[in-house]
Formats: structure tokens, C-alpha cells, sequence
């Protein structure tokens, strides 16, 4: 069944200062009411901070599902730390894009989505970083993130167009094989890699044309 679902929010944003020595993040974006172009390289207006492991075609636009914030309120309930103020709207993973209905093990990659006048597709997961535990304040969020294989998902860009926040998004194409977002970070990133028979599904990663070049490499590796 292909998925339609809306924008929820749309945040727009640029490196601001992260860290005392001088370390720069964009992941304080800022929600926005009006409508942005997307271009090939992202949103207008919108920067990284290192372009060496952000930004670029296969990492033009960040999208992080809804349906997971609920999940790390209760998470964060868990460890005993209450309620965190970061989770009071979306936006706390430094997401472009806020919406239900795209769930990591829903959607696969090289699903195409036309959003606005846009049209996009899914490229890769998105890897965390150290830069979360330090936005959240919680040593070991990365780790969770992994663990959970609550990632979200970048997408390509394959037609550039207008952008607003609470349009539609709508799949338009869906892929024909099974490498969900979750099946591919798990044995990516969250250690499948090491299974004694993975070899077969990392030559067969290696070889999906949709997905992310740097991905195709770790698989390759």
C-alpha cells in the first residue's frame, strides 16, 4: 500500500555554536510557516556544519518520523530523567522534515515520495553521532539510537521544487526489492555486518543502485 501522510513541520536552519571549543552544529533548526525551495543540495536557507559527513545529494533532506518521540519520552522516563524539554515538539533530532507514517521498517530504499512540488527518494539511513548525546545532554543516546534503530532517513532530490510546510506527501513509486531503511541500517550500522552469513546481503547492498554511494562502500568494506 503506498503512503500518503502530511508535513507535520518543516525546520530550516544553519551551523550555530554547539560546543566551548568552538564546534559548530546545525541541529537547532527552526521551524518555518512559509514555503522553501528544495534544490538538489537541500532545503534554501539550510547549511551543515561539516559538509565532510553532512550535507551532499544523498543527505539533501533529514527526516525523522513522529511516531518515535512518544518512544524517547518514555525512554528518558526509563533511565529515571523525566521528562526532556528537547522533546516537547519535534525538531530535536535536527530533522528537516517532521511527519507520520514513514517508520524505518515501512519504507525501503529508493521509495519516491512527492512532497509539494518536489520530488525525492530515499537514499540512506541517517547515522548518529556523538553531536546528539551532547545536544540531549545524555551520554550513551547515540548508542540507544543504534540500538533501537530509531534513525531516520535522508532523501535525494530528483526533482527540485517547492516546499511548504503541512503539504502532502504522497509515495509515487515503491521499491521492488526488501531492503527496508531498518533491515539496511541494522546490518550496516548496528552490527549486523558481523553475522557469519551477512556476506551475501552486504554484496547485495553493494550492489543497490539507490542507495547511498557511502553506504555502498561500507558495504563494500
Amino acid at each position: 500500500m503506498m503512503i500518503i501522510t502530511q508535513i507535520d513541520a518543516l525546520f530550516i536552519g544553519g551551523p550555530k555554536p554547539f560546543r566551548a571549543d568552538g564546534t559548530m552544529s546545525a541541529m537547532a533548526r527552526d521551524a518555518v510557516d512559509r514555503p522553501v525551495m528544495l534544490r538538489k543540495l537541500g532545503f534554501e536557507g539550510d547549511q551543515v556544519a561539516d559538509p565532510t559527513v553532512h550535507g551532499g545529494v544523498d543527505k539533501a533532506v533529514h527526516f525523522y518520523p513522529a511516531e518515535h518521540y512518544p518512544k524517547w519520552l518514555a525512554y528518558f522516563a526509563a533511565q529515571g530523567l523525566g521528562p526532556h524539554p528537547l522533546l516537547d515538539a519535534s525538531g530535536a533530532f535536527g530533522e528537516n522534515i517532521s511527519a507520520s507514517g514513514l517508520t524505518e521498517e515501512r519504507v525501503k530504499i529508493g521509495d519516491r515520495f512527492r512532497i509539494g512540488k518536489a520530488l525525492v527518494e530515499i537514499a540512506q539511513g541517517r547515522q548518529p553521532c556523538w553531536k546528539i548525546d551532547h545536544h540531549f545532554g545524555m551520554h550513551g543516546l547515540s548508542g540507544a539510537v543504534i540500538k533501537t534503530g530509531r534513525c531516520g532517513l535522508y532523501f535525494r532530490v530528483i526533482e527540485e521544487g517547492e516546499v511548504a510546510p503541512s503539504d502532502v506527501i504522497e509515495q509515487v513509486e515503491q521499491a521492488t526489492h526488501d531492503w527496508t531503511v531498518e533491515r539496511t541500517f541494522k546490518l550496516l550500522i548496528a552490527g549486523g555486518h558481523k553475522a557469519p552469513d551477512a556476506k551475501t546481503d552486504l554484496v547485495a547492498l553493494s550492489k543497490l543502485e539507490t542507495l547511498a554511494d557511502t553506504w555502498r562502500g561500507r558495504a563494500v568494506k
